[in-house]
């Protein structure tokens, strides 16, 4: 029997985190699409991911392990996408998990010609609401993140990037990454399904991280992407410059109008205005 390989893979980074790792791999097992694989990649963690990473290798052929030196975030996915089989890469972080259809639904959008493909989600944990992210556009991703971790795309893009960048260890790593896929010729998928749940913590990198440090990420991103972003962010600041512009005048004609000589010299056609 010849075994096809998986058209999804799933990377699934976890670093001291073995806790939520069963929530997280049970979701992947209860996908209604099947042909996935799944790799568990360690980063050094100090905790018992080794032990319940292999249990659930056990369990199902398609979950895979690996083990490796603590690198960060980015490091961690690089590695597992390295191994993976599969065409299109979702990555997923230990503590958050996905909802059944996710796969099914977002396989259906693989022939479409996708950059990204991502779809509706919830927050959940110490914070249970809907997590609502602007429309898509590449002006909105220009000024902000607006697409979550786990969202597909194919490991050719992947490998023309060169991967996640290592260099960004204090966070922000997706928001680089889909700036260093996209392009202007790019079209980006938001399936209207609620397929993503991210859990709200005490604490997070991303809550974690000081000004200081979210501020020299930031620096770092606007440099790399500087001419991808400026594309699309030239007119706004333009607009934004005319409209800072106008409102400055309207507010000078309103206190001028405070005053009767102004009014008067006004109304005698002796100043004119806009």
């Amino acid at each position: 029997m010849i075994e096809l390989k998986p058209t999804i893979s799933i990377v699934v980074p976890c670093y001291n985190q073995a806790h939520y790792m069963d929530e997280c791999l049970q979701s992947v097992l209860d996908q209604t699409f099947q042909n996935w694989e799944c790799i568990i990649v360690d980063d050094g963690s100090p905790d018992n991911t080794e032990e319940i990473a292999l249990n659930w290798v056990e369990k199902d052929k398609r979950i895979r392990y690996l083990k490796k030196i603590n690198g960060g975030l980015s490091s961690a996915r690089n590695e597992g996408i390295k191994m993976a089989l599969g065409q299109w890469i979702l990555p997923l972080d230990c503590d958050d998990k996905i909802a059944t259809r996710y796969l099914e639904i977002a396989s259906k959008e693989f022939k479409n010609g996708y950059t990204i493909i991502y779809c509706l989600a919830d927050y959940f944990g110490k914070k249970n609401e809907a997590w609502i992210l602007p429309q898509y556009s590449h002006q909105q991703m220009c000024q902000q993140n607006i697409i979550f971790c786990s969202a597909f795309f194919e490991k050719k893009r992947w490998e023309k990037v060169g991967g996640y960048d290592t260099n960004m260890i204090f966070g922000l790593e997706d928001w680089d990454f889909w700036l260093s896929i996209l392009d202007e010729n790019s079209t980006v998928k938001k399936i209207q399904y609620k397929g993503f749940f991210y859990r709200i913590k005490d604490s997070s990198m991303l809550t974690n991280l000081q000004s200081d440090r979210l501020n020299l990420m930031k620096k770092m991103i606007f440099k790399k992407h500087h001419i991808f972003i400026e594309n699309y962010l030239g007119s706004y600041y333009d607009i934004l410059k005319e409209r800072n512009k106008y409102q400055k005048e309207s507010n000078l004609y309103r206190k001028l109008f405070q005053n009767r000589l102004f009014r008067f010299l006004v109304k005698l056609k002796l100043i004119k205005i806009r």
